[in-house]
């Protein structure tokens, strides 16, 4: 044999005796006597003490899931027992985080790229307790000592890179404390005893779009409780067994069913990089006492609301740098007694969050809209959490506006209600309106009811973002029918009789009590013909004006010519410059003041028969007293001359004109009210020149 050959099968006989030996050493060393090393190098490069107590060892395992030359090379498989880490520096208590066993597996191969290609770690008994301080330090992050390229992986920029595929664990627990959100939460996770298929889950008719058969089992439960946010937080549900952390394929099953305070929310479904949370594909489904309520979940500004539940299909899209978008599409539910559906997107990208989406109810109990403007029970508002309670001697909502939420969002939504259901007593047949939130300003534009075959239009500004809120309403009232408004009475019944309105404020303050208490603005009202009786007022639950007509007409069914209003308000006082019914026997003025700031009355009701046969009553009425308790009676004393004077429909320098801006609407020639208001011009007119 030549002398090269010879040389070149001695090299590879050395190569392989070299490589049997690193094999014989890899397997028979015992990698215990590295701990101390382990313990020290690890120690320093988190900045706290870490320690592997128990076995540290080394097998080696041919994968399942590979194919080609990559399964034929056995991996190694790292194993480390019973391994604790410290807490920070000014972290109560001493340890961090236990763990009973971990299991790393190695895709050799990798390390010819100069990758650190973990595909699987497995934690059994894990134990952590994450904090999070009131100056907002957490002691689970740490300083590596190294940039962002080396917090992406790149190890000190050294080119070698670390991917960990997938995570896996079993039996184990999670204490997170919070200060900045006012939270104490304890999670458990266990094994099921026997996993559970995704589609068991989420149900045949599940609007989740990930196919069943991809979806990995449910193979823990978790339970959790606590509190959040100063609420009780409780809640159970199921997950899958395995984190994957790289794939976009290989979604995660997650169920849950938590209950904060009177919050429920309920979720099954999906989500992508679970770790990262990089997307969600999930069924959800929410109820409580109040949608504000969910603001404390979800960050999410809300209306108060009556008792509700939604479901629907909740999407998120989450971009970590940029803002994520979530969408929660096709829900439908109920509002106390109302129903509501329809597509909602609340966008992260922007300034700040938008909530963008539009909502149908097709049957509207007018009543589950009293809670926007604080108008509900006491009861119903301990029912939704809401500690302000209204006195009983207020009829103004005190309840504030909760303006400090306004400002944590934007939004553009638009709400339409097919049909109102309020009784006889307010005959609204729909609704529209679309919200415009931006930097704590409401804009409602239009805000348009449909009411009694005409239509109330207004437009309603509150500027949540000043101090105290300032609020601006503008209100037309168009074509609304007497006979819609009072179908119980006969005697109207194909009356052409119309209420045409227009009405203007202004005002500041944090609730509606306040606004109206120092508004400015002014009321101009008019009634083309209709009737009036005791009857109607008992109708429509007003028992001073069952005593008043009562008193002026009996049980009579009187016909009115015209009614017409002219109130100026300043500061909260509204004094009419005309309040009058002009009927088929007498004409009534109404004259003096309501003050809305502490809701007082003091009017009086002055009637003038148009002949000899109707009136015995020669003083006039008045009424007093508050909103909340209003008594009327009849003044003392004779009907003097110059109030008699007054009742001749108008006083001085009456404003007609703004009144027979509203006579054009009705139109035709029956019109009752445009003599009327000409009478009213022309006594203001007599009156200015005497």
């Amino acid at each position: 044999m030549k002398r090269a050959p010879k040389i070149g099968i001695g090299i590879a006989g050395g190569l392989v005796v070299l490589l049997l030996m690193v094999v014989l050493f890899v397997v028979l060393f015992d990698f215990n006597y590295l701990k101390p090393t382990v313990n020290e190098r690890v120690s320093a490069a988190l900045g706290r003490d870490f320690a592997i107590n128990g076995d540290l060892g080394l097998d080696w395992d041919r994968p399942e899931d590979e194919h080609g030359l990559a399964a034929w090379i056995p991996w190694p498989h790292l194993h480390a027992e019973d391994i604790t880490l410290a807490n920070a520096d000014g972290f109560e208590g001493d340890t961090m985080a236990e763990i009973a066993r971990v299991d790393a597996w190695l895709a050799p191969l990798g390390l010819f790229g100069k990758r650190v290609s973990l595909p699987r770690i497995a934690f059994k008994g894990a134990d952590a307790t994450l904090i999070r301080q009131a100056d907002g330090r957490d002691n689970w992050t740490f300083d590596l000592g190294g940039d962002s390229a080396a917090d992406a992986g790149d190890t000190a920029g050294s080119g070698w890179t670390v991917n960990v595929d997938e995570i896996a664990f079993d039996k184990g627990q999670v204490r997170y404390r919070d200060a900045t959100l006012d939270a104490d939460i304890r999670l458990a996770v266990e094994p099921l005893g026997a996993a559970i298929p995704f589609a068991q889950v989420t149900g045949d008719d599940s609007a989740v779009k990930a196919d069943a058969d991809a979806v990995r089992d449910y193979v823990f439960g978790w339970s959790i409780d606590g509190r959040y946010r100063g609420a009780p937080l409780s809640g159970k549900g199921k997950i899958g067994g395995v984190l994957a952390l790289k794939s976009e394929t290989t979604p995660f099953p997650v169920q849950a069913d938590v209950s904060s305070g009177s919050t429920r929310v309920q979720i099954a479904g999906t989500i992508s990089q679970p770790l990262n949370f990089g997307g969600a594909d999930l069924d959800v489904a929410f109820s409580g006492a109040s949608l504000d309520n969910l603001y404390r979940l979800t960050g999410v500004t809300l209306p108060p609301t009556p008792a509700y539940s939604t479901r629907g299909h909740l999407t998120a899209e989450i971009d970590h740098e940029k803002g994520s978008t979530f969408a929660y599409r096709n829900f439908a539910g109920q509002i106390g007694d109302s129903d509501i559906a329809g597509d909602l997107t609340f966008d992260q990208k922007g300034e700040r969050p938008k909530l963008t989406g539009e909502l149908v109810s097709k049957q509207l109990l007018f009543a589950d809209l009293a809670p926007l403007i604080g108008a509900d029970s006491n009861e119903h508002k301990a029912e939704r959490g809401e500690s302000t309670r209204q006195p009983a001697d207020k009829v103004l909502p005190v309840e504030e506006f909760d303006t400090d939420s306004w400002a944590a969002m934007d939004a553009d939504v638009k709400f339409t209600a097919q049909r109102i259901q309020h009784g006889d007593t307010l005959p609204l047949n729909d609704l529209y309106t679309h919200l415009v939130l931006n930097n704590g300003e409401i804009l409602l534009d239009p805000l348009r009811f449909g009411v009694a075959k005409g239509e109330l239009n207004t437009t309603l500004r509150l500027e949540g973002n000043k101090s105290p809120l300032a609020a601006r309403a503008d209100l037309h009232a168009r074509r609304l029918q007497l006979d819609e408004i009072v179908p119980a009475v006969e005697a109207l019944d194909g009356s052409l009789g119309e209420i045409n309105a227009d009405a203007s404020f202004t005002g500041t303050g944090n609730s509606v009590a306040a606004l109206l208490g120092g508004a400015d603005g002014r009321l101009t009202v008019l009634i083309d013909r209709g009737a009036i009786s005791r009857n109607l007022m008992e109708l429509a639950g007003l028992n001073v004006g069952n005593y008043v007509v009562g008193k002026l007409f009996g049980d009579e069914l009187v016909k009115i010519n015209c009614a017409a209003a002219d109130i100026p308000i300043k500061e909260g006082l509204a004094t009419p410059n005309v309040f009058v019914f002009d009927t088929e026997n007498a004409i009534v003025n109404i004259t003096g003041d309501i003050d809305f700031g502490p809701e007082s009355l003091d009017l009086t009701i002055t009637p003038k028969s148009k002949g000899p046969r109707l009136f015995t009553l020669r003083s006039p009425l008045y009424v007093r007293g508050s909103f909340a308790d209003p008594s009327p009676g009849v003044k003392a004393g004779p009907l003097l001359a110059r109030g008699a004077a007054a009742v001749a429909l108008g006083v001085a320098a009456t404003p007609a004109a703004s009144l027979l801006a509203l006579v054009s609407p009705t139109g035709g020639e029956e019109n009752q009210c445009g003599p009327v208001i000409e009478r009213i011009r022309d006594a203001g007119e007599d009156d200015g020149g005497q």
